[in-house]
């Protein structure tokens, strides 16, 4: 009975997870001891194969508590499968002016889903390649779990 019961929590959870219709990729990736070298790139590759979609951007970011500012400069190129490429600084605001994490926690970890571009058209099929890299000036940027990104067909 009780290896049935984990099987029907197993699928529940896999049901609640792969049910997010809007979401078209997301992806994230961890950083070792909870730090973020400057010379460390993020990137996340996204095979696009419709222009008319309509898409939401997001950049997602995990944080330990004791991450010492309330706010993450990053920067973001983007590669387009023409071999553009497009470069742009984002201030993701992660605390109040009071100093309260924003975003959802769970214990001591705080997820941020910053909007980054809303409401786009891909203006080509192919390959988009997407670089996130701190901006914060600092050799190791402590406490930062991952970094990530997600894009969503837009509900508009």
């Amino acid at each position: 009975m009780k290896l049935r019961s984990k099987w029907y929590l197993i699928l529940g959870f896999l049901a609640i997870v792969s049910c997010d219709p809007n979401r078209f990729y997301e992806k994230n990736v961890d950083f070792a001891n909870e730090s973020w070298s400057k010379d460390s790139i993020a990137i996340f590759e996204v095979e696009i194969t419709d222009t008319l979609t309509v898409y939401n951007v997001y950049l997602n970011n995990r944080i330990n508590g004791q991450y010492e500012y309330s706010n993450l400069y990053l920067f973001i190129t983007t590669q387009l499968p023409n071999e553009q490429l497009m470069r742009d600084t984002l201030e993701c605001i992660l605390a109040d002016p009071t100093g309260r994490w924003l975003g959802k926690g769970f214990g001591s970890v705080w997820s941020n889903r910053i909007p980054y571009r809303r409401n786009i058209r891909f203006p080509f099929t192919g390959k988009y390649t997407f670089y996130v890299e701190q901006a914060m000036r600092e050799e190791e940027l402590k406490h930062i779990l991952n970094a990530g990104i997600r894009i969503e067909k837009s509900t508009k």
